[in-house]
């Protein structure tokens, strides 16, 4: 291979590696931070897969000042609650996002596994909600407009972005500024979702997230097809009638609640994909999800200028 070309690709590399290190924002103020026994935790990963999140905090991926829409998605990686496998179904996702003007921020959250956590079940939902707030903090800097905020999720990580869309109660406050902002997102965006903690539940996510004795009260609360109201926000939602992993029930439960409750939305389950669709190579008409996202964005609205 060329020396030069060489050269041009490590500069490529480089340059990729400090931009992420430099556009991490922590979620919480140095000492400050909710349910936490103070612990100093190692950032543990293998295979682009973080199992232990040392910071939690958020990569920004903004698109051009001429293509923005105004638009922004916070997306949380999927993994069971157990890991975020943050690339493929992080980073990727947020370069696609910012081809047709929406910024895009991955969120690395706590996962409920930390030994640093009182109450595991709520590191997840706090540090999402907190999250949104600070888009929305900072959204006539980053040039996001504050009703054009939503969320994404894959699996576990839809399971999390649909929380976020019906938990109504903020778990995140700590007496700062940030109290008095909205953590609630305009739209949701939920791809083989981890959906339900009762019926059809995932029993990886469940384990991970509620424990193994979990209350009713509990299960209730992070079931999002028992907690759409019509201020739901609209969602699109995806996933394959072939899904082994996550039961496609998860999906459609939820888009029966939010029928019921008349918040537009959009359900596509596709006959093939399995419990791996993805950005692309995705078989037969799966491959289309990713236009069909984009057009009900436009659709909603949230891609006009």
């Amino acid at each position: 291979m060329n020396k030069k070309y060489i050269i041009l690709i490590l500069l490529l590399v480089l340059t990729t590696t400090a931009v992420l290190a430099q556009d991490y924002k922590a979620l919480w103020p140095e000492g400050k931070m909710p349910n936490s026994k103070g612990m100093k935790l190692e950032h543990i990963e293998e295979r682009e897969r973080v199992t232990q999140v040392s910071t939690p905090g958020m990569y920004s991926f903004f698109t051009s000042k001429e293509e923005n829409t105004g638009a922004a998605v916070l997306i949380f990686p999927p993994g069971g609650y157990q890991k975020l496998t943050y690339n493929i179904a992080g980073i990727q996702l947020a370069k696609w996002f910012n081809t047709f003007g929406v910024n895009a921020f991955v969120v690395m959250h706590r996962l409920p596994t930390s030994p640093d956590l009182k109450a595991p079940t709520f590191g997840p939902l706090m540090d999402a909600q907190r999250a949104i707030k600070i888009v929305r903090d900072n959204a006539e800097k980053w040039g996001i407009d504050k009703n054009k905020i939503g969320v994404m999720g894959c699996s576990a990580g839809g399971g999390l972005a649909a929380n976020l869309a019906t938990i109504k109660k903020d778990y995140s406050q700590i007496n700062d500024a940030l109290d008095a902002i909205a953590f609630n997102p305009n739209f949701q965006i939920l791809i083989s979702g981890a959906l339900s903690m009762k019926q059809n539940a995932h029993k990886g996510s469940y384990d991970a997230l509620l424990g193994k004795n979990a209350s009713a009260d509990l299960e209730t609360l992070f079931s999002a097809e028992l907690n759409v109201s019509t201020d739901t926000p609209p969602a699109f939602v995806t996933c394959a009638a072939n899904d082994a992993v996550i039961n496609p029930l998860n999906s459609l439960q939820y888009y029966q609640s939010l029928l019921n409750s008349n918040v537009k939305s959009a359900l596509h389950i596709f006959p093939q994909g399995g419990h791996s669709i993805a950005l692309r190579n995705n078989p037969g008409s799966t491959e289309l999800w990713t236009n069909l996202c984009e057009d009900w964005m436009k659709e909603m609205g949230f891609l006009g200028k």
